[in-house]
């Protein structure tokens, strides 16, 4: 599942799932724009990764912000000429608690950012992919995105909305040999997840219920990233897939 000379923009990349997916994609040889809000944090990691021998650049992005998603797709084809491979990782989730507490400003900024943006992004990026005859946009959602839980009503609707745009993408762009498709992560070791993982007892109660029996860590996402963003991939378009540890088979 090699990604030698692929370009790849991943958000939401300095930490998490989206550093992990990074990681991996500069391990088969992919170049790889981290971005993230704040600029010193994508070049620590841009920094790492290249005291390792890869090829990164750090470009800092509000994926809230449209000018600051216009100049990340810009910057990355001034520096590598094209855009092969969009990982829309980039999420907030910045209330819990019943779906009728949430205000609408809350409402609006968890849509602009989990939704909106993922929109904007792969808007942005498809002529790019075009010219390039080929590309993968590869959605990250969340099992909460298909199954819902208590507490996470808004951000649950958000993920949803993100797996149906994905279907919409991939039925509208095959005919430009542009796929798309989304992975939905169950319960993952990050700071995303600070809150649940501390919490002693609510981990255990979590962790008893996933046939696993466990949380999963950040780089157990990487592998069906990969295979989505390789040519191995090629003809998987318009797909759902879940990284849960059977936490949907779980009832």
């Amino acid at each position: 599942m090699s990604l030698k000379d692929k370009v790849a923009i991943i958000t939401g990349s300095s930490k998490g799932i989206g550093l992990a997916i990074a990681e991996k994609f500069c391990e088969q040889g992919a170049k790889v724009v981290i971005s993230s809000r704040k600029q010193d944090a994508c070049d620590v990691v841009a920094a790492g990764l290249a005291s390792r021998g890869y090829e990164s650049a750090g470009i800092a992005c509000h994926v809230g912000d449209l000018e600051q998603r216009k100049s990340l797709v810009d910057q990355t084809i001034e520096k590598y000429g094209k855009i092969d491979i969009l990982v829309n990782n980039a999420a907030i989730n910045p209330i819990f608690g019943p779906i009728e507490d949430g205000d609408e400003a809350a409402f609006d900024k968890i849509m602009n950012v989990n939704v909106k943006a993922v929109w904007s992004l792969s808007n942005l990026v498809l002529p790019h992919m075009i010219k390039n005859g080929s590309g993968s946009i590869i959605n990250i959602s969340s099992v909460e995105g298909i199954h819902p839980g208590f507490g996470l009503g808004l951000y649950s609707t958000s993920k949803a909305a993100v797996i149906m745009l994905t279907k919409n993408q991939a039925k509208e762009w095959g005919k430009h040999n542009v796929r798309s498709n989304v992975i939905c992560p169950g319960l993952v070791k990050t700071k995303f997840s600070q809150a649940l993982w501390e919490n002693e007892k609510l981990l255990g109660k979590l962790e008893r219920s996933i046939p696993s029996g466990r949380m999963a860590q950040p780089e157990e996402m990487t592998g069906i990233a990969l295979l989505l963003a390789s040519d191995d991939g090629s003809y998987m378009t318009g797909g759902v897939y879940t990284a849960d540890g059977g936490y949907l088979i779980a009832g």
